[in-house]
């Protein structure tokens, strides 16, 4: 289970029983790319262009102001992942913010993760409220929404030349997604499967070569994601990349991270990344908005230094379990004054990631942290 923020510090209920599946539905296939390299060195920068549109200044190494994408790319990142909501209060990150910072994303030559919530605002495992504009709306007219959305975002990114490399069909969808529609019940995946093909097949129509990436939080627990990826599965859902969320404060030992890694590769013969991680730098607090993580693990300092060994063992474990990317969540939302995380309230909410990010309060990157193949 993931939580981002105050907005997001609800832990859903999750379901620990496992299907009893057929042993036709174990197979693997052959899809899945050989272990032993990291193509998916990913940051997810969803609030850098609010920052840098309030004025904020990142810094390399040796103190130079830079486009933080620069500095990233820097140090290994190849992939950025922004996530798109409908109608955000905020006016930032919708479909018209996303559009013009893409652009800037490929010019620099990296590849593009677009991340649907399918929500004005945040979706995780305990919060997939549906846009405004779909409130009422029953499972085939959600299933035309999705269809609709999906196609039109990507459509409009292929049109101005930056085609999504990959997309996300929902963030963190543990139990589903477009509740109370699309919410699991009961071991019951019939909607939430009909919702997830139709972004798929939106995806598909709008560019056959952009990979479908299908998330949940479960890196914890091999057995709740077999639960959620074998239920899916079961009613013909089809995807390209497994995505999990890790962050140890919440899911545990690394170790059991990569033992998850290994058995969806192994169970369902498709690609996996680690579609987030974080770890804090410090458990002090930059602003008057409580940190979401204010403790670490074994063996990891809250210290620039505990920081990237972190990551740096996230990705090593990662890697050798057979992932094909890892993305770190948010490195670039930093306290910034006026950048919080409540899009109803962006002005005067605070920023509870300050103490995760690569970026010191002051916009200066951890200098340790790589990105590595």
């Amino acid at each position: 289970m993931t939580v981002k923020g105050p907005r997001r510090l609800v832990r859903a209920a999750m379901l620990l029983a496992a299907l009893a599946l057929p042993a036709s539905l174990l197979t693997t296939s052959t899809s899945a790319s050989a272990a032993g390299t990291l193509t998916m060195r990913g940051a997810d920068v969803s609030t850098a262009q609010r920052a840098l549109d309030l004025g904020a200044k990142y810094y390399d190494a040796s103190g130079t102001a830079k486009d933080p994408l620069d500095i990233l790319k820097g140090l290994g990142v190849n992939y950025v992942r922004l996530r798109v909501w409908n109608n955000p209060a905020s006016g930032y990150n919708n479909k018209a913010k996303v559009l013009s910072y893409a652009q800037q994303v490929k010019a620099k030559g990296l590849k593009l993760l677009v991340d649907f919530h399918y929500s004005d605002t945040w979706a995780d495992p305990g919060n997939q409220n549906k846009p405004a504009a779909w409130a009422g709306h029953t499972i085939g007219q959600l299933q035309t929404d999705v269809y609709n959305y999906t196609y039109d975002v990507c459509n409009s990114l292929k049109s101005q030349g930056t085609t999504p490399d990959s997309v996300q069909i929902g963030n963190e969808i543990n139990v589903g997604m477009l509740w109370n529609e699309g919410k699991v019940v009961n071991n019951d995946f019939t909607n939430l499967s009909l919702l997830l093909k139709s972004g798929y097949n939106a995806t598909k129509a709008c560019n056959s070569g952009t990979q479908v990436i299908i998330h949940t939080a479960d890196a914890d627990s091999d057995a709740n994601a077999r639960w959620f990826y074998d239920g899916i599965k079961a009613k013909g859902v089809n995807w390209d990349i497994t995505g999990l969320s890790y962050y140890c404060p919440w899911h545990g030992t690394i170790a059991n991270m990569g033992s998850v890694v290994a058995d969806m590769k192994s169970r369902y013969g498709k690609d996996v990344i680690i579609a987030e991680t974080a770890y804090p730098f410090t458990s002090a607090n930059a602003d008057g908005t409580a940190n979401s993580i204010t403790t670490g693990c074994s063996g990891y300092p809250l210290s620039w230094q505990g920081q990237a060994d972190n990551f740096t063992a996230v990705q090593n474990a990662a890697r050798s379990n057979g992932a094909i990317g890892v993305f770190y969540w948010e490195p670039t939302w930093y306290a910034v004054k006026g950048n919080g995380w409540d899009p109803a309230d962006i002005n005067n909410s605070g920023n509870g990631w300050d103490n995760m990010a690569v970026f010191n309060w002051t916009g200066n990157v951890n200098p340790n942290v790589k990105w590595t193949p």
